[in-house]
């Protein structure tokens, strides 16, 4: 057994004897530069542009309208299936692309790839419904004793041996069931819908989109909760009349980026009321679907990389997307990312209290040292799993400024990547290179990581690789 006495073994001035450089490695200078970067949004008149451009004021009404009111995932729920339906949408306008020139293969592979990213998070959502009672508005398909109504889209009918005859029922507003039968969109809806069959295994209900359903589940009142027809009203932009394919790329990339931000203020708001009721685990479990949302925002980014380079540019300067007095990077018009941002950053106020445990006022390693007694006794388990979700946040968060800023450079050019800097030095970064550069958000928590790798390395030695 392991003597886990964290302060004799690890904070004693015993430990500090046999390992008289420890404290030193800690203490690390960092360049001015890359201490905590200050997030500021773009200006008001280039964030509001943005914004009437995606139509976004018409957008967060349907986001945030709430019309179930036991149903605890809708805030969540809602804009996740609204960014799916929208992802749809966006089969349909690249299929339609008469551009000899469109990389129509890999648009079609990235967008199956980010469909199914986003039905992974839709599924891990819903599959909290299972512990919390089925709140969620579905229909029983057995309901029907197997008798196809004369309206609505009732597809098919089958009686699993010895059970109740099911009738498969499907969505009328959305447009994977109509991309499902258009034969250039027919093989990319089928790999959707075998995705949302092979992902919702595991919840209490399944989305009624067209997928097999082989289950029986219950299907989620799809059209009720996403409202397919409101949402593709809005699938015009204001600047609609200009005449370039790539335009309605842009416009429909975004909306979907929104719709996820939106969801990742909604998850931060309850991992913030959670980790106040002291659900540890709940909290942990939403803290690593908003890292997930991080990397499905990167991967919504890269699509500009399958744009027309021509096109693309030529677009920005018909929309006027950037003003010599703007200095901020794009993405800063975006004032939900902007928002999530901060929010994940302010994630490491709450480690206090997950730990059970008050910030010395006189600067003491406290924290470090509850830290380290928890990882290494591992009785708390669900305050660990939080934890490393927190830095898991982080870790993704950087990682997609850092993504983003490789993505305007390929598009736009280095200096447009670089604040329109001509000089680039140490000394002298833009926004996005002092995110990701920056210290870590948890300090004690590095600290306690790297004490407590040292005590084994000092208690035990190591085992040399090669």
């Amino acid at each position: 057994m392991v003597d886990m006495d964290w302060k004799a073994k690890i904070v004693s001035t015993d430990m500090q004897s046999k390992s008289p450089k420890l404290s030193n490695k800690l203490q690390v200078s960092l360049p001015f530069s890359f201490r905590a970067a200050e997030i500021s949004p773009a200006s008001a008149t280039a964030s509001t542009a943005y914004e009437n451009y995606l139509r976004l004021p018409e957008l967060r009404k349907l986001w945030s309208s709430e019309e179930f009111p036991s149903w605890r995932n809708e805030p969540v729920l809602k804009p996740a299936l609204q960014a799916l339906e929208i992802s749809f949408r966006f089969v349909s306008t690249v299929l339609s692309d008469p551009r000899p020139y469109a990389n129509r293969r890999e648009w079609k592979r990235r967008l199956e790839s980010l469909a199914t990213a986003q039905i992974e998070l839709i599924a891990n959502i819903c599959e909290d419904e299972g512990t919390c009672g089925r709140t969620a508005p579905i229909v029983d398909l057995r309901s029907s004793n197997g008798v196809l109504a004369r309206n609505g889209s009732y597809a098919e009918v089958w009686k699993p041996p010895g059970e109740t005859a099911v009738v498969s029922r499907i969505s009328e507003a959305s447009l994977l069931p109509r991309l499902a039968t258009w034969h250039k969109a027919e093989d990319v809806a089928q790999k959707i819908l075998y995705s949302i069959e092979c992902e919702m295994l595991r919840c209490p209900y399944t989305l009624g989109l067209g997928e097999p359903n082989l289950a029986g589940k219950p299907n989620l009142e799809y059209d009720l909760v996403c409202k397919p027809s409101e949402l593709h009203a809005l699938k015009r932009s204001p600047s609609d009349h200009i005449d370039n394919q790539e335009n309605r790329a842009v416009y429909t990339t975004h909306q979907i980026l929104e719709s996820w931000i939106h969801v990742s203020q909604q998850l931060l708001k309850r991992v913030a009321e959670r980790v106040d009721s002291k659900d540890f685990e709940k909290a942990a479990s939403d803290c690593y679907l908003i890292e997930r949302i991080w990397k499905l925002l990167a991967e919504i980014d890269d699509l500009h990389l399958l744009m027309d380079p021509d096109d693309f540019l030529r677009l920005k300067n018909q929309l006027c997307i950037k003003s010599l007095s703007e200095t901020a990077p794009f993405c800063f018009r975006s004032r939900g990312l902007v928002e999530i941002t901060k929010q994940c950053k302010e994630l490491k106020q709450k480690v206090p209290a997950i730990l059970g445990v008050e910030v010395d006022p006189m600067g003491g390693p406290r924290i470090q040292e509850a830290a380290m007694k928890l990882y290494g006794e591992k009785k708390e388990f669900d305050k660990i799993h939080l934890l490393q979700a927190l830095q898991a946040i982080e870790s993704a968060m950087k990682r997609f400024f850092f993504a983003y800023k490789q993505v305007l450079v390929v598009m736009m050019g280095s200096l447009e990547a670089n604040a329109n800097r001509v000089v680039v030095s140490s000394d002298s970064v833009d926004s996005l290179t002092q995110i990701f550069m920056e210290p870590t958000y948890f300090p004690s928590l590095d600290a306690a990581k790297t004490f407590l790798g040292d005590f084994w390395s000092h208690e035990h030695g190591g085992v040399r690789l090669g």
